[in-house]
């Protein structure tokens, strides 16, 4: 196949960047179904600032979270382009809480005032359903689903496209831009929230075509994901819970850290409890939250009443596990790698933004205001590639992913 662009990963990422291209044919391939990505996933909400006063705000909460090793730059950026982004999700349809014609902001840990919009405890899937519809509806915009990338088509470090495997069969996809929206890491770790299928794709091609990358060594544990003995995906019980009040409880039911630092803190917390308690589990209590917990987070409280617990009357036994790549793909501010004809955007790419850390609900900020810019880059420089036709696929067969893995597993 030849087209325009393609696009490798079907999150908020890659969606937004496909719809965000003018007039250029687009490819968009996803491993599994459109839907299965770690942004329909997401329960608590996506920033945005509030106003001007709360810009220095907002980006110190964001610097703070990250220990300050976040690119101020790039933080800047997003925090300067966050209500641009949320306009964009909302002519798409996205359809965010309000009251009274207001829209309604919430807060979660690390953040000093309510400033994350939210759709019940969903936000995620109602971002993914309308960009998704959305999508569909463009005729630019091919998708292939079921298809899995196996390769970049690389020549003096630049790319052309990629191999893919779809029903057992291999075939070339031919572009004159690429860019991965593949995600993050979660399949490589025996206990994370995220889907298992997304594994560091894009990351194994960035080790395999000496592609920089920057920051592997901050992965971010998150503290409440609910406990269950069965290895697997851990259902994500969302910072939101904290945020609107519940508490923490160790084994003698007393808390035992403040539930609205930044996450890496009450994860670190949680550990040494679990180690001084000596058991797998602490118990998050969700009384104390003064909403209805069945009309506020509807899907947490469907999925704890299928596992026997009712969160009004029973304590939830929650414990840290694998969440997000802070790290990836170094980028510009435009999502250009350092290879050329090649993007990245999403949790595949690091930005910068998060820093060691990253700050709650930013990560489909990230995603909306970064995707954007690298389609406006796009739009705006376009050139199409001369050689397309003539550049041959490198023969490598290392595993790279299981490079990626001890790289991850060794500290960066």
């Amino acid at each position: 196949m030849k087209t325009d662009i393609v696009v490798v990963g079907s999150g908020v990422a890659g969606l937004i960047f496909s719809l965000s291209i003018k007039d250029r044919e687009v490819i968009l391939i996803t491993k599994k179904k459109l839907e299965d990505s770690d942004s329909y996933l997401a329960q608590g909400g996506i920033c945005v600032k509030r106003d001007q006063n709360d810009r220095e705000d907002f980006i110190e909460d964001t610097m703070k979270a990250g220990h300050y090793k976040n690119k101020r730059e790039s933080v800047e950026v997003m925090v300067d382009e966050s209500r641009s982004a949320i306009e964009s999700l909302i002519s798409y349809g996205v359809k965010f809480e309000e009251k009274d014609g207001e829209l309604l902001y919430t807060k979660e840990g690390g953040h000093s005032k309510n400033r994350i919009l939210y759709c019940g405890d969903h936000t995620g899937a109602s971002i993914m359903e309308a960009l998704i519809e959305e999508v569909k509806k463009r005729s630019n915009i091919r998708v292939i689903e079921e298809c899995k990338m196996t390769d970049l088509i690389v020549s003096d470090n630049r790319c052309f496209g990629i191999l893919v495997n779809k029903d057992s069969e291999e075939f070339e996809i031919r572009a004159s831009y690429t860019i991965l929206a593949t995600g993050g890491v979660g399949g490589l770790y025996k206990h994370s929230t995220n889907y298992p299928h997304i594994s560091g794709d894009g990351l194994a091609m960035a080790l395999k075509y000496k592609i920089k990358l920057k920051d592997m060594n901050y992965v971010q544990i998150h503290p409440t994901a609910f406990y269950e003995k069965e290895a697997g995906r851990r259902f994500l019980i969302s910072e939101s819970v904290r945020g609107e009040g519940a508490e923490l409880l160790n084994k003698e039911e007393e808390r035992f850290v403040d539930e609205l630092k930044p996450r890496d803190i009450v994860s670190k917390a949680m550990l040494k409890e679990m180690e001084k308690d000596n058991r797998d589990y602490e118990w998050i209590n969700m009384k104390p939250i003064p909403l209805k917990i069945k009309e506020r987070f509807p899907k947490i409280y469907g999925y704890l009443k299928e596992k026997g617990i009712d969160p009004n009357k029973n304590y939830v036994p929650v414990v840290p596990a694998q969440h997000y790549m802070m790290g990836g793909i170094e980028v510009d501010l435009n999502g250009l790698t350092s290879m050329d004809r090649l993007l990245a955007a999403g949790e595949v790419a690091c930005t910068g933004v998060h820093g060691a850390n990253r700050l709650a609900s930013n990560s489909l900020l990230e995603s909306v205001v970064f995707a954007k810019r690298a389609a406006k880059y796009i739009n705006e420089n376009y050139e199409e590639a001369s050689d397309l036709e003539t550049v041959e696929p490198v023969e490598d067969k290392k595993d790279y992913k299981l490079l990626l893995n001890k790289m991850i597993k060794n500290g960066g």
